[in-house]
């Protein structure tokens, strides 16, 4: 089953549970209004790839926004915005751990011969691509940084 038939199945399984879902529904509500907007710009179907790209470029938009309402004590809001992430992250694949991330950009760096920070850019691309959607730009990125010194 796609994420896209996934998303569908539990916003209906949302509106069934009425008042107990009125987060999940319009979270996922959200992400659906996200996916299909790229679709029409786009003018095409998005595969499952692409919508893992879309769910976590919304969870990371509420993780930003966390560390915004942490700043201004606004604890009400950092108690929805942790839930919203919740619910998203229950749609993407399981997050890599730090060794098995350092294992991938360690072999990454290996096989295009980085050797120094100025060739940091031949390696993102290609560890984010093999980490599609189980690891943050942000946590590569210092990983990348840390191993290439």
């Amino acid at each position: 089953m796609s994420i896209k038939d996934q998303l569908t199945q539990d916003m209906k399984q949302a509106m069934k549970d009425r008042e107990a879902g009125k987060l999940r529904l319009s979270v996922i509500r959200m992400v659906r209004s996200s996916i299909k907007n790229i679709e029409i710009n786009d003018k095409k179907e998005l595969n499952d790839d692409e919508v893992l790209s879309v769910l976590m470029k919304e969870v990371k938009m509420r993780q930003d926004s966390l560390e915004e309402f942490q700043k201004a004590g606004r604890e009400e809001l950092v108690a929805q915005a942790k839930e919203e992430i919740a619910i998203l992250k229950a749609y993407l694949p399981e997050a890599l751990s730090d060794e098995e991330l350092k294992a991938i950009v360690a072999e990454v760096i290996a096989s295009v011969g980085a050797t120094s920070l100025k060739e940091m850019g031949k390696v993102m691309p290609v560890v984010m691509a093999k980490t599609k959607g189980r690891a943050d730009g942000k946590r590569i990125n210092a990983i990348v940084r840390e191993l290439l010194k």
